[in-house]
């Protein structure tokens, strides 16, 4: 039995091409730097690859060399002839308590880039016995990609055989002690994994959503794929700011898993300013209802109306589901209770805070609440989906009783946000080269609601030099923040351009107590920068603690003071933004996205479950990752651009006559006016 240890394989790259490997879309690897230990200080497990064949086998020294260029540090390839020592070899490693996980790797099968370290790195994290990530079958061209449709939990007993080739089991990673326990491999038999697979139901499962497996499968001419469901989405104005964002990603993702999803807005039906009184849409209303439609799936609406009267006429209709950007669909009128207890006794006249956005009449306050509380507990009732356990834990405690409730993750463009060469980019950017930067932001990167004035103390606190800030968003008057050494982006508008400015920075911070997730420290922790941000709300899902960042109580000086500790220490800087790049990565892509969605669509009974227990995607996925060649290049326009000078100085002037806040006689003649506007454009 041949063994190596990933090194010494001197043609495998030139045998590589012999299975279209010189060929495959693989761009030159993103700047990941793998940390030399995991987060608690240990060092990587060591993983044991098996490969059923003899070592001069057609394909395995290209098998050999895509295990090469994991540059796992600890890990030994295995070439298990079809004979009694190999059996016995194979017997003997199972016994050895100094190999921690398996896999089986057929002869000619590959390894995607950073595959090793990615299910381990998962493996550690969740204490799971069996990780599986996606499969991407290709011949000629990629074929197709698929994954287990098992949700994470405890493995069950049946078999995903799919439609993209046969089973191998070469995209999961299997504990040692488990696959010992079940009874041992049968690596002579055909598919070792796939007759393994019954022993180990009730096995602890976890799931990527990263390419693990290239599985070549030269002759294989796929079936189609069943057909997903029709999607309608629901905004108010669209993919603009956070919670488009976040909607927009979330519907993206459903189209490579195979759904059809089509788009709807409010906003052409809108009265400016007319939210807090206007709750009817007819063309919106009668294009989603006879549309032909599935499922009804809806974002933020309250910038176009204060009432879900809407949703409760369409669920009459079709399938409704709504994602919790924030709390709007459970409160009386706002979209973060910031504690406030009124939530639990009934939201009512006595709302303390009205005048804010969403803002509404105090008098209709109640009125309104009681109408979503009834909505929730409706026959066919919309389901509320989460998008971190925080929030699936708080709305499930605060809607009524019987509220349909299910947790889902957030899509990212993970081959957008990737780590970039950060000399290189603040030479692009303008930025010192020497110091180091934190950088903080949002949509509106002054806003209240993100905890700015406890991030400014915090940041003017700890200012010295050799310390930098860069704020990102929309920042009116950013000489008014009294902060030394600040470099303001304002609002940007590309994917890849914001990519760039993470990048470009050391840490990334936040004040903010009020999230649902948290999208920014996401996108840093892919760009391979770690986040120091209060253990709060949705937060706690968004920043791994120890992983991806730090996570500090809500108490005096306490932000400050880790942002100092990552200041002074380069070295966990590095391995917090790598650790963080991978375990986020794995969390937080399109397929993630999609498999958790469509797990819970099909325990709802929304969605059968996929044919042979595998989810497919579209071969466009593939490049939806840092290590393809063509990659999704990502979005633009997602925030509208700076404003202009006079814009700037009318809102400075409001917020110094009215504060931040609208006061009803206020909005009640803008509302006006934009009735007089719509007449005026009729009559013309």
């Amino acid at each position: 039995m041949l063994e190596h240890d990933g090194h010494g394989i001197p043609d495998g790259r030139d045998r590589a091409a012999d299975h279209g490997i010189a060929h495959w879309p693989f761009d030159s690897p993103a700047l990941d730097v793998l940390p030399p230990t995991l987060p608690d200080g240990r060092a990587w497990p060591s993983i044991h690859i098996l490969t059923p064949s003899l070592s001069d086998a057609p394909g395995f020294l290209a098998t050999a060399a895509s295990i090469t260029g994991q540059t796992y540090p600890s890990v030994q390839h295995h070439a298990v002839p079809p004979d009694p020592e190999g059996a016995a070899r194979v017997e003997a490693l199972l016994a050895d308590d100094s190999a921690d996980y398996l896999l089986v790797l057929r002869s000619g099968d590959l390894l995607a880039p950073g595959a090793l370290a990615a299910l381990a790195l998962e493996a550690v994290l969740t204490d799971a016995e069996v990780v599986a990530g996606l499969r991407v079958v290709f011949g000629a061209a990629v074929l197709g990609l698929d994954a287990v449709a098992q949700a994470p939990g405890h493995l069950d007993a049946a078999v995903p055989a799919g439609h993209l080739g046969a089973f191998t089991g070469g995209e999961c990673l299997l504990s040692r002690a488990m696959v010992r326990r079940a009874g041992g491999l049968d690596l002579p038999c055909g598919s070792p994994v796939a007759d393994l697979w019954p022993r180990l139901a009730g096995s602890r499962f976890a799931r990527i959503g990263r390419p693990v497996l290239l599985q070549y499968e030269p002759e294989l001419d796929p079936s189609p794929p069943s057909p997903g469901l029709a999607i309608a989405t629901l905004t108010d104005h669209g993919a603009g700011g956070g919670a488009g964002i976040a909607h927009r990603r979330l519907a993206a993702a459903l189209v490579l898993a195979g759904h059809r999803v089509a788009e709807h807005r409010l906003a052409g039906e809108a009265v400016p300013a007319g939210a807090e009184w206007q709750d009817s849409f007819p063309r919106t209303e009668a294009a989603i209802r006879d549309g032909g439609y599935d499922l009804l799936l809806v974002g933020n609406i309250h910038g176009a109306t204060r009432r879900l009267a809407l949703l409760d006429r369409l669920r009459r209709h079709l399938p409704v589901a709504v994602v919790m950007h924030d709390f709007f669909p459970i409160t009386g009128r706002c979209a973060f209770p910031n504690g406030c207890t009124r939530l639990v006794t009934g939201c009512d006249a006595q709302c303390p805070t009205p005048t804010q956005y969403p803002h509404l009449a105090p008098a209709r306050i109640a009125g309104v609440h009681a109408e979503k509380r009834a909505l929730l507990t409706a026959p066919d009732a919309p389901l509320l989906l989460a998008n971190s356990s925080w929030t699936h834990d708080y709305t499930r405690g605060n809607a009524p009783a019987g509220t349909a409730v299910a947790r889902i993750d957030l899509a990212f463009p993970t081959g957008v946000f990737r780590p970039g060469d950060r000399a290189a980019l603040r030479r692009q950017l303008g930025l010192p080269a020497g110091d180091v930067l934190v950088m903080f932001g949002a949509v509106i990167a002054d806003a209240p609601g993100k905890g700015f004035q406890d991030l400014m103390r915090t940041l003017r606190r700890i200012a010295r030099p050799g310390l930098g800030f860069v704020a990102v968003g929309r920042l009116d008057d950013s000489t008014s923040l009294g902060l030394p050494n600040l470099f303001v982006a304002g609002p940007v508008a590309e994917e890849a351009v914001l990519a760039q400015w993470y990048g470009a920075c050391d840490i990334y911070v936040t004040a903010s107590l009020n999230e649902t997730l948290g999208q920014t420290p996401v996108e840093a922790g892919l760009c391979g920068i770690p986040t120091v941000a209060y253990r709060a709300s949705g937060l706690t899902s968004a920043v791994i603690d120890g992983v991806s960042g730090v996570l500090v109580p809500q108490e005096p000086d306490a932000l400050g003071d880790a942002l100092l500790t990552l200041v002074a220490d380069e070295p966990l800087r590095k391995r917090l933004g790598g650790l963080g790049r991978i375990a986020l990565g794995n969390r937080f892509s399109d397929a993630a996205a999609a498999l958790t969605f469509n797990d819970r669509l099909v325990a709802r009974g929304l969605l059968a479950p996929p044919p042979g227990g595998r989810q497919r995607f579209s071969p466009r996925l593939l490049g939806r990752f840092a290590y393809a060649r063509d990659r999704y290049p990502g979005e633009t326009g997602t925030v509208s651009g700076p404003s202009s000078t006079p814009i700037r100085l009318l809102r400075r002037a409001k917020r110094a006559v009215l504060g931040r806040d609208l006061p009803l006689w206020a909005r009640r003649g803008l509302y006006a006016g934009g009735l007089l506007i719509r007449a005026v454009r009729r009559f013309r």
